[in-house]
């Protein structure tokens, strides 16, 4: 039973809703919630798309202040598990989506930064204010935004703690789709119809080798590349993806 997190079903596409008002903060209940909802749902073969959503004004807010407060080592231990969820979405075998309908700031641009595609609310911030709590993005962020944006770039961002307008964070690549809040609903299962419908394993393939190999030497990543190939060879999407090329016909992949 979920007090914060309310799965929905459309389809080939799971939505994961944080409600935990004023501002969908982080706090330890919260993150053990994820930790048992999204395992189940990347192994299920019917979800074919995973959505990451908030509510309100917010995607998420950042960590709860009255939570972290707290600076014993042993409450940070419990809120350290944040990056935990950031993992299980990386290593999603499927595609994810941050739907960021509000202002995703701290460890919640730290969440978007773990998902495959970014969408903003064009009223929406993003950005990493955590230094004007004399903190760094300490739950993903001080690693995962250099490895987007490039190091100096990213430490700029999180030195001066700005909130960037969706306009400023499109443009820096720091999210994929800004969408007008009136239209951002549709945008999302637009995306999510369109991700749902491509081959799902294939996709879980390319996200574990690209992980995989990013800080390999490169005949050491080709071979796993190559590996990976083997694999995915054997699939029926790959199967199926190839026949329909040659029959001119839209592709019917079932993530097999």
């Amino acid at each position: 039973m979920t007090k914060y997190l309310d799965v929905r079903r459309d389809g080939g596409t799971a939505t994961v809703v944080i409600d935990r008002p004023p501002a969908n903060a982080v706090d330890p209940a919260l993150i053990e919630e994820f930790l048992a909802v999204i395992p189940p749902l990347a192994a299920d073969a019917s979800v074919r798309c995973l959505v990451i959503r908030g509510t309100g004004r917010f995607f998420v807010a950042g960590a709860d202040i009255a939570v972290m407060r707290d600076l014993s080592v042993a409450n940070h231990v419990k809120m350290r598990r944040w990056v935990e969820v950031q993992r299980l979405l990386e290593r999603a075998p499927k595609p994810v989506i941050a739907a960021m309908n509000g202002h995703a700031l701290g460890g919640g641009a730290e969440l978007s930064l773990a998902c495959d595609l970014r969408v903003l609310a064009s009223s929406a911030t993003i950005g990493f204010p955590e230094t004007s709590l004399g903190l760094f993005p300490g739950a993903g962020g001080s690693q995962r935004l250099p490895r987007l944006l490039g190091p100096h770039r990213a430490k700029r961002l999180m030195i001066d703690g700005a909130r960037l307008s969706a306009a400023e964070a499109l443009d820096l690549g720091l999210v994929d789709v800004v969408a007008d809040d009136d239209d951002f609903d549709r945008v999302v299962a637009a995306h999510a119809e369109d991700l749902a419908a491509r081959p799902t394993t294939t996709i879980g393939l390319l996200k574990r080798i690209v992980e995989a190999g990013y800080d390999l030497p490169l005949d050491d990543a080709l071979e796993l590349e190559w590996q990976a190939v083997l694999e995915l060879i054997q699939t029926q999407d790959a199967a199926e993806g190839l026949q329909a090329f040659l029959d001119k016909r839209p592709p019917r992949f079932t993530g097999r």
